[in-house]
């Protein structure tokens, strides 16, 4: 398998090099030459395999023998042990046509856990194996940075550095990421917004002289293989809600689009599913984008959702590529009018091929903050803000009520206590059963470093912290 890049204009690579890569150099994002197809036959069979099996059907594909597949094998074994659950995500019914997927039972009781537990060991594996070192660098809403220091920290031959937005994660989001001691972790709190510090990861990834000194790698899902290994959950859920006889709807919570690409490409694969349901919070650019065919940006809106707070999803720049014929030029000329004028238009046909496959709805606070409380109030099921939002999109899906509509369930509430004790008005202690981990480390005390959003100041951090 070989990896292309968005623009066009980037060298083609193999898995390995793409893994360690991150960003193309031209600005793009790669994606695999073509989409493997699974058949029918090896869809059917994951009804009755655990769930690192599964990942092995659908991902071995991507990686081209390197690491080989014993050892792949092996990897994936190593990756979802570090889940409370044998079966890492499994399916729980809400009723009627409703099902959540709960993606929480990870170390760090996010979805981002699924991925980078893998993504830790693969890049971990290839630096060992050509003798380099790398400085990850990462730019988090919330959970991906608590997930990628837990899975980094550590490590011998990696750095990692993430920026997350100051005032704008929650409580436990944010010591996740300041509470580890290893002396390969750095978290830095950036004067800014989600897209401000993503724009940092951006430019120093463009930055071809500080990419080589300091052996740059990324862990947003702008690397592919964070959202190669999201596609899992797809099958799995779907095998045990009758797939591939029955077409399964997925509503995904999103933010930067990376986990709902991921449902695209298990679709690509030949899962049967029905529709994606975009589930976006206020910052809704994703949703009015389907509406009305223009991407244009607007202020970020803090809310009780912050990993959703972001409107520069760069995931959709994949989605684009895909609509668009693959056609590096147009997507370029598309990248370069966002830039240049904060926004683009996308043509009727464009439109209609994302629509093929997506359909798009707001949730807002107070809408959010009801299902929150509903849902306690009649059975005793606690969701967290992301995850309400996503049910609170199922819910207006036009879909026959014999489809199936999976809500993934990205975070466990005990990572938003403020805002579930209001929404429930109850003091979080009595509703929120916390991990016993979580309550050690929200004693524990904090390290960090507090930046304005200018691009040399923390590139000198970076370069002083590293180890040589």
């Amino acid at each position: 398998m070989k990896y292309i890049s968005t623009r066009g204009t980037a060298p083609v690579l193999d898995f390995e090099d793409t893994l360690l890569a991150g960003l193309a150099t031209d600005g793009g994002l790669y994606v695999p030459e073509s989409w493997p197809r699974l058949s029918r036959e090896t869809l059917a069979s994951f009804k009755d395999k655990s769930y690192a099996e599964v990942a092995y059907e659908v991902l071995q594909p991507f990686i081209g023998g390197t690491p080989d597949n014993d050892r792949f094998r092996e990897i994936l074994e190593s990756a979802y042990q570090a889940f409370e659950v044998p079966d890492v995500a499994p399916v729980v019914p809400l009723g009627g046509q409703h099902y959540l997927l709960e993606l929480f039972h990870g170390p760090t009781l996010a979805f981002k856990d699924v991925a980078m537990q893998l993504l830790a060991r693969l890049m971990d594996e290839a630096l060992l194996r050509r003798g380099r070192r790398a400085t990850i660098i990462g730019a988090t809403s919330g959970d991906t940075g608590g997930a990628a220091i837990e899975a980094f920290r550590g490590r011998e031959n990696i750095d990692i550095f993430i920026f997350f937005p100051e005032g704008r994660v929650s409580d436990v989001q944010r010591k996740q990421m300041t509470t580890p001691t290893d002396s390969n972790v750095h978290a830095l709190a950036i004067d800014g917004t989600f897209d401000d510090c993503q724009a940092l990861v951006k430019d120093m990834f463009n930055d071809a002289d500080f990419r080589h000194e300091t052996g740059l790698a990324g862990v947003n899902s702008i690397n592919w293989a964070r959202v190669m290994a999201q596609t899992v959950y797809y099958f799995t859920a779907s095998a045990q809600l009758g797939g591939p006889d029955k077409e399964v709807a997925f509503s995904v919570p999103t933010g930067n689009f990376g986990d709902i690409f991921a449902g695209y490409v298990a679709k690509q694969m030949g899962l049967p599913i029905a529709q994606l349901m975009i589930a976006t919070n206020i910052n809704d650019i994703l949703a009015r984008v389907l509406k009305t065919g223009t991407y244009e940006i607007g202020d970020v809106v803090a809310s009780t959702s912050p990993s959703m707070d972001i409107q520069v999803s760069s995931n959709f720049e994949r989605l684009l590529f895909e609509a668009t014929g693959r056609n590096a030029a147009e997507v370029c000329r598309l990248m370069r009018e966002l830039t240049e004028k904060r926004k683009f238009s996308l043509s009727s046909n464009v439109l209609d091929v994302i629509r093929g496959s997506f359909a798009a709805e707001r949730v807002d606070e107070v809408e959010t903050a009801k299902i929150i409380k509903d849902m306690f109030e009649k059975d005793g099921m606690l969701l967290d803000p992301h995850t309400a939002v996503g049910y609170g999109a199922a819910l207006r899906s036009d879909l026959p009520v014999s489809t199936p509509i999976v809500t993934l369930a990205t975070a466990h509430p005990a990572k938003f206590p403020a805002s579930v004790e209001k929404a429930c008005n109850r003091q979080a202690e009595e509703i929120i059963v916390t991990p016993e981990r979580v309550k050690v480390m929200m004693k524990q005390d904090e390290t960090y470093e507090t930046y304005p959003n200018d691009l040399a100041q923390v590139q000198d951090f970076i370069r002083q912290k590293k180890t040589d």
